[in-house]
């Protein structure tokens, strides 16, 4: 997680404020359900009364309660209260505490209501039927010989019972209620202030209708919040996703276009591609998932732990047991799953490769009719990824259901335990429907940390590998205080001094003791068998390697000394093998730098003996290149690659072997514009053909890895022995006579 947290720098602004925005969502999802049994317990079972506390109360009514309340409470409710009008009636003030209210008139309610309707009944079950109670049916909680309310108030009123003999018969009674379960007493106090509004004329209907819209449009605009906020959420997710995403292709990119070729050994070129695609594009559904879920997710566990524990249902364990099956069930899982993860990333990167070396390598493929050969051998790089990948969804696929039973499980036990204390009287529907919602809530955050959980891996080793390119060590840097100012007017003197080399890991230099100068006006050759170490020597010119021993200057400072840009600023490089971009010719032509002109385009391509076949282009120098340039024979890819680096008018040209796809009248022509034309440039060639480089100021000859000799043709043929044999492959009798074939 260290590099997830790595690649998020500098959008932490950004996580802050979706962290705010899920703290809000969170708000609005963890309301609903409370509203939603508001509904059911308020709006339906309660006709829209919340608890005992009236609105409006009459005189002697209050006057009524007050005798079964303490003297505290009496005073609590008289404060309460407003002044009666003229019919008699108390509005309820405001900024009442409504809590410590609804405490004291619900006791006293409770027994009222039980008073008001008890009277008459044969028992307390038939009260109980009477007032829809669940739980209710026990006459024993019913006090015997229950008062006429009337009675009392009639007898307080004209003073003919003696309040303390009214306070003698009431304190019991409100004792033995003051008993009972907080359910039962609240039912019953709804009920009383259901029965007072019906005595003081009002419309319950109306009153449940009001409540009922009340809570509807709370919800709604609830719903509607938590739509806003989602939404939100979603577009920055998706936003700093997309900005980490092009970042890291961005800097991934940097990084591998100053890769040297050791580096690109090391992670090989299919690898390279699949982590600059595929494993950023998992980093980015880590991210959207990350700022989606991973934060909300104990954020919404957290808040549906909070609710439940208010909820005050006693049924807490189940949420404990079924989180603790669900990590249970994670856990192994995951311990299934998570290895798999780098193996099938790395086979991606198999079948990139396979895949790649079959676009490149058609040609050859088909000349040896090994098209099943190269089907078998993706057919295999292609089934182990598809192992891989169909084990873990099948794993995955097993967690789905695992998941639903448990939720499934959970809801299912918590209905039971429920329907029993809804049975008892100690719980309401709405309060069982609330639990539920929350308890699905919890569960289901585990749940998207549990997928979570599966998911992570991936992109983890995805994020690893990523950094393993973004933290891998150049093994060619510029150097700290280049010298480059002091080489504003190049010459063009490149020198080597005794250099050895040797590739990373390998034993024995490749190539070693080479020493030699190429100045300015003049070609100098180098030549030798195949494997000789001829391209490596070429190849350290550019700084494609760096020597191991010894030192390679320009104009007498050592080419480590100046910075990439500058060295190879100076430097016109034609490869073994021509590589033309997709574009056009002309954007080929000029990639040296935009300060190619059309006209150094032109006689570029004039030198390098390519107008005749760009001038028969129905579009001359806008016809498309496609990509690799295809659509170009090798010989004329050859030269549009000669013709790019001459555009750039460099002063040393390193030919690596290019002119071995030109036809002879061709290899002439080119030989002899370029000795014309680069009169003031140092040339360096590497051939195979000793017809290319006959004319050459100097033969370097090498073996081996070595040098074995350095003159002209003629010394070389005196001097060397293997140039000699070279020579002897190559040339007639009458050519070697004649010292030289002059072409």
């Amino acid at each position: 997680m260290k590099h997830i947290a790595r690649f998020l720098k500098g959008h932490w602004l950004w996580i802050f404020v979706v962290v705010l925005l899920l703290i809000g969502q969170t708000f609005c999802d963890l309301g609903l359900p409370t509203y939603t049994g508001n509904i059911l317990n308020v709006g339906i079972q309660q006709k829209g009364i919340p608890d005992g506390v009236m609105e409006t109360v009459s005189q002697d009514s209050l006057t009524v309660l007050e005798l079964f309340m303490t003297d505290e409470e009496a005073a609590l409710a008289e404060d309460s209260y407003a002044p009666a009008d003229e019919s008699g009636i108390r509005a309820l003030k405001d900024g009442v505490d409504h809590e410590a209210l609804n405490e004291a008139l619900m006791t006293a309610e409770s027994v009222l209501y039980v008073m008001k309707n008890y009277t008459g009944s044969e028992d307390a079950s038939a009260m109980a039927d009477l007032s829809g109670i669940q739980g209710m049916d026990n006459a024993a909680m019913m006090p015997e010989n229950m008062p006429d309310p009337e009675a009392l108030l009639q007898g307080l009123s004209d003073g003919t019972v003696p309040r303390e003999q009214i306070t003698a018969v009431t304190a019991p009674i409100a004792e033995q209620f003051r008993s009972m379960e907080d359910t039962y007493k609240k039912q019953l106090a709804v009920m009383y202030v259901g029965q007072e509004y019906e005595a003081q004329g009002l419309d319950l209907s109306k009153i449940q209708r009001s409540y009922l819209w009340s809570v509807g449009f709370k919800m709604l605009a609830l719903s509607v919040l938590m739509m806003v906020f989602s939404i939100l959420i979603s577009l920055i997710a998706a936003r700093v996703s997309s900005k980490v995403g092009r970042d890291l292709r961005a800097e991934a990119f940097r990084k591998v276009t100053s890769f040297s070729n050791a580096e690109m050994v090391k992670f090989s070129t299919a690898s390279l591609i699949t982590r600059c695609t595929n494993d950023i594009t998992q980093i980015q559904v880590l991210i959207v998932m990350f700022l989606r879920m991973v934060l909300y997710s104990p954020i919404l566990a957290f808040g549906g732990i909070v609710m439940v524990l208010r909820t005050t249902t006693g049924m807490g364990w189940i949420i404990i047991v079924a989180v603790a099956l669900l990590l249970t069930c994670v856990g192994i899982l995951g311990a299934i799953v998570i290895p798999k993860f780098k193996i099938m990333q790395t086979l991606i990167d198999r079948v990139n490769l396979v895949s790649r070396e079959m676009l490149s390598g058609i040609m050859p493929i088909r000349a040896f009719s090994r098209e099943e050969h190269e089907e078998a051998r993706f057919d295999k790089a292609n089934h182990d990824l598809y192992a891989t990948q169909l084990f873990t969804n099948r794993v995955m696929t097993i967690m789905s259901p695992f998941m639903m039973l448990i939720m499934n499980g959970v809801s299912v036990l918590i209905v039971w335990v429920a329907a029993h204390r809804v049975d008892q009287g100690v719980m309401q529907v709405g309060e069982m429907t609330a639990f539920l919602t929350y308890s699905m809530v919890i569960v289901m955050s585990f749940l998207m940390l549990a997928m979570i959980a599966i998911v992570l891996p991936r992109a983890v080793v995805s994020a690893g590998r990523v950094a393993e390119v973004l933290d891998s060590d150049i093994s060619i840097n510029d150097p700290s205080s280049p010298k480059d100012a002091q080489m504003e007017q190049v010459e063009g003197v490149l020198t080597f001094h005794d250099v050895s080399f040797h590739y990373p890991d390998a034993e024995e230099d490749t190539v070693s003791h080479i020493s030699f100068t190429a100045r300015p006006g003049t070609t100098t050759a180098i030549i030798g068998s195949t494997g000789c170490g001829k391209s490596t020597v070429l190849n350290l010119i550019p700084r494609f390697y760096d020597v191991t021993d010894g030192s390679i200057t320009l104009d007498g400072t050592d080419i480590r000394e100046l910075s990439l840009g500058k060295l190879r600023s100076e430097l016109g490089y034609v490869p073994q093998k021509g590589f033309l971009f997709s574009g056009t010719i002309e954007s080929n032509l000029k990639y040296g730098g935009e300060e190619i002109s059309d006209e150094d385009m032109k006689q570029a391509a004039s030198i390098a003996q390519a107008t005749d076949f760009i001038d028969d282009k129905e579009k001359g120098y806008e016809d498309e290149i496609a990509q690799g340039g295809t659509n170009v024979s090798g010989g004329q890819k050859q030269r549009l690659s000669i013709a790019r680096a001459l555009a750039k008018k460099p002063k040393i040209m390193l030919f690596d072997d290019s002119f071995s796809a030109l036809d002879y009248k061709t290899d002439v022509a080119l030989r002899r514009q370029l000795k014309e034309e680069l009169g003031n440039t140092t040339v360096i060639i590497v051939a195979q053909r000793i017809s290319t480089i006959l004319h050459a100021d100097q033969i370097v000859v090498m073996d081996e890895g070595r040098m074995t000799g350095i003159g002209t043709h003629d010394q070389l043929l005196q001097s060397c022995s293997t140039y000699r044999e070279i020579a002897e492959s190559q040339l007639s009798e009458e050519e070697l006579k004649g010292g030289a074939v002059h072409g």
